[in-house]
């Protein structure tokens, strides 16, 4: 059954659920959510890692499995993965897209119509744009196969027919935020940049009532 009680009014208050919350982006977005009054629901597979997410509604449970995506989802009326995974030089990686997938179900089974999902400079049309070490020696032997699924997550996303942005970060650090970013599709001529997480997290809850990138995939950086 659908949730017909969740309002997904262009002015309603942001109720988001966020994916990957206990990651170090993730955990930016939980705090930057609450500073701006939105109602944060996480879901977490260890809730020992989320002890200091305050504030926030915590439901524990795998990604992956769709009727806890489901009861996460009541109430929501926007989705932020932040979903991440270890660089994996030989074992093939499938948790982005398998999670993005039951999701995506989950989404449309509730009534849910926006996501906003992080992947990374590498993906899809932004690969060979990282730089020569980046694109030379860490994507090819650390991240091929992260990447590769990061591909398949968006994939799944822009065919979802739901209201999505695919965000994508150049190499992330953990300095402090700067007053403007670039945002950038055409990529001609950009080859390598960093961005803070505090950065992105404020990008990345901009598109849950933003449409400037809706159905389009930023990479954005310093």
């Amino acid at each position: 059954m659908q949730n017909s009680q969740t309002d997904n009014s262009p002015n309603a208050r942001p109720r988001i659920l966020l994916l990957g919350a206990t990651g170090g982006t993730g955990r930016l977005i939980v705090g930057q959510a609450q500073e701006r009054g939105y109602d944060v629901t996480v879901l977490v597979r260890s809730p020992e890692k989320a002890g200091d997410l305050q504030g926030a509604k915590l439901i524990v449970g795998d990604a992956r499995d769709q009727e806890v995506l489901r009861q996460a989802l009541k109430g929501r009326n926007a989705v932020i993965s932040a979903l991440g995974t270890p660089a994996s030089p030989f074992r093939e990686v499938t948790l982005l897209s398998s999670a993005t997938r039951t999701l995506v179900n989950a989404m449309k089974a509730e009534n849910v119509t926006r996501l906003v999902a992080i992947t990374g400079l590498g993906a899809g049309d932004s690969a060979g744009h990282g730089g020569f070490l980046f694109d030379n020696l860490v994507f090819p032997l650390l991240l091929r196969k992260v990447y590769a699924d990061k591909n398949r997550q968006e994939a799944i996303v822009r065919d979802s027919g739901l209201d999505w942005v695919l965000v994508r970060p150049s190499v992330l650090n953990d300095k402090p935020s700067r007053e403007t970013i670039r945002a950038l599709t055409d990529l001609s001529g950009f080859h390598g940049g960093t961005i803070s997480r505090a950065n992105v997290a404020s990008f990345v809850l901009d598109q849950v009532h933003n449409d400037t990138w809706l159905h389009r995939s930023p990479l954005i950086t310093w």
